[in-house]
């Protein structure tokens, strides 16, 4: 009986190294998915997070409204040197009751005139590695919009 089971081990000793050799290409794979996934999402928090801080540069007063260079400037300083990513900045304006505005003082007789600024950032990913059905580029855009301060 002892014969029978030390021949039952010897033929189950190479059955680990088996196991392993078949799940270990899927969790290499998995683990650069989790990779390229966690690397996506960073970036794409960055532009979000540039456009915000162009959009809070610009929000200041209405001098700093009128900085369109200023606010793109801001925007790009805070991506923390991301390539591939550009801003622009827009102003515009409404009327408080609803009505469209031109930014001129004289636009809105019945009420008082809101003034907005909009940064629009764009990044592109680019992956890492060139996996089938995955681009290797993606291209990220961002809108913040807030009023400015008056």
């Amino acid at each position: 009986m002892l014969k029978k089971m030390m021949r039952l081990a010897r033929a189950e000793s190479g059955s680990a190294i088996a196991e392993m050799a078949v799940i270990a290409p899927l969790l290499v794979l998995l683990l650069v998915g989790l990779i390229e996934v966690g690397r996506y999402a960073q970036y794409s928090i960055m532009v979000g997070n540039a456009a915000r801080a162009g959009v809070q540069y610009g929000a200041q007063n209405l001098a700093t409204a009128a900085d369109r260079t200023g606010m793109q400037s801001a925007a790009l300083g805070d991506a923390q040197n991301a390539g591939g990513l550009s801003a622009t900045a827009t102003q515009f304006c409404r009327c408080a009751d609803g009505t469209s505005s031109t930014c001129q003082p004289t636009d809105c007789t019945a009420s008082h005139r809101l003034v907005f600024v909009q940064v629009d950032a764009t990044g592109t990913f680019a992956s890492l590695l060139r996996m089938p059905y995955v681009p290797a580029s993606q291209t990220i855009t961002s809108r913040a919009v807030m009023r400015v301060a008056q």
